[in-house]
């Protein structure tokens, strides 16, 4: 890809990726940063984007990216910080309890399909209602509630065992 087509497909398309990421996150730095990000690993892997197809590409790129962050930084940061219960009060059977309940809970999140795990942490761990979260995923309600319903199904299946 020379820089002209490449600086021609940043310039007719950089800010319809940013606003895509943007309605999904909800944070415009984030979508700034996404969208850029995007555009690197068009360059770095020289794709060639037929045209018709363009569009997608860059937004399947870009909600692949979004997805990959929000995963890393929500699991790791939101999980330790909001979910530290004060294990010098309890007995140590308590503690080892907690420690095998989280380790299976932290392995069934990995577990959990992409869609469904994006629904139940903007549910849990951002606080959004089914409404919010279906305006930012560009879902319906009855998605939103299917994907969390299935996800609730799993974790019940899966920390049960």
């Amino acid at each position: 890809m020379t820089k002209e087509v490449f600086k021609e497909l940043f310039e007719n398309h950089f800010d319809a990726v940013r606003s895509y990421v943007f309605y999904r996150s909800g944070n415009s730095e984030l979508a700034t940063d996404i969208a850029q990000e995007t555009f690197l690993k068009i360059w770095e892997k020289q794709m060639q984007p037929d045209t018709k197809n363009t569009k997608g590409l860059l937004f399947k790129i870009a909600g692949d990216i979004f997805i990959s962050r929000y995963r890393k930084e929500k699991v790791a940061l939101n999980f330790s910080m909001n979910f530290k219960p004060e294990l010098a009060h309890n007995s140590p059977e308590d503690q080892m309890q907690y420690r095998e309940l989280k380790s299976r809970y932290e392995q069934a999140l990995k577990m959990l399909p992409d869609k469904q795990r994006t629904v139940f942490l903007m549910s849990r761990m951002d606080g959004l209602r089914y409404h919010e979260i279906a305006v930012r995923l560009g879902l319906s309600v009855k998605a939103v509630e299917k994907r969390m319903n299935h996800a609730l199904t799993f974790f019940k299946k899966f920390i049960d065992k």
